[in-house]
Parts: C-alpha cells; structure tokens; sequence
C-alpha cells in the first residue's frame, strides 16, 4: 500500500540519485510504461473510528479546553512560602511519592 503524505508520492521522495543509478545507461534508467505507473496510484480508502477511539478524542478536546496551570493556586503557594504559612505534610508527600515510585516500577 503507497501513502500520499501531503501531496508527496513515492516517486518524490529521496529524489537524489546514487552513484550507480547515475552512470546506468540510458536504457536501464527509461520511466516505467504508463500502463505500470497507474497500477502504484493509491486508492482514496475509507477510515472509520471506533467508539473508544471517539471517547479519546471528545476527552482530549475536553481536556485542551482547560488551563495547563491554575494560576490562582499558584499565586496563594507563593504568597504561603514567602510570608512562611506554607506548611508541607510530610507523610502525605511519602505517601504520594511512594504511589508515584509504584507506579513507574511496579
């Protein structure tokens, strides 16, 4: 099967030719007949999603739609550190660095 990626065909890409093909005579290096050039056309082809695939997408779409920070959250953790009320559970941190470590190594 030949893809037609943005329009390129198989007979555009790596158009440089190697040293071998240059000195080819003229007879080994004749284009192909055009019967033989259309059989390698691609084909439209049909693509259809299923509906997990569906899902993914509507939540991706549905994620995008949020902010990648939340600044205001950002702004009070700031404030809390600069003026020293910020205050670090340390079991609640072992405890998510624990789930996190689980979760890379098993």
């Amino acid at each position: 099967m030949t893809v037609d990626v943005n329009g390129i065909g198989s007979g555009q890409v790596n158009t440089r030719k190697s040293s071998t093909e240059q000195t080819q005579t003229p007879r080994q290096a004749q284009p192909a007949k055009p019967e033989q050039a259309n059989a390698q056309t691609p084909r439209g082809e049909n693509v259809s999603l299923s509906s997990q695939a569906k899902g993914l997408k509507q939540l991706e779409q549905k994620l995008n739609s949020y902010p990648e920070t939340d600044d205001k959250r950002i702004e009070q953790i700031k404030s809390a550190l600069a003026d020293g009320s910020y205050k670090i559970d340390a079991e609640k941190l072992a405890q998510k660095m624990l789930e996190m470590d689980k979760s890379i190594f098993g």
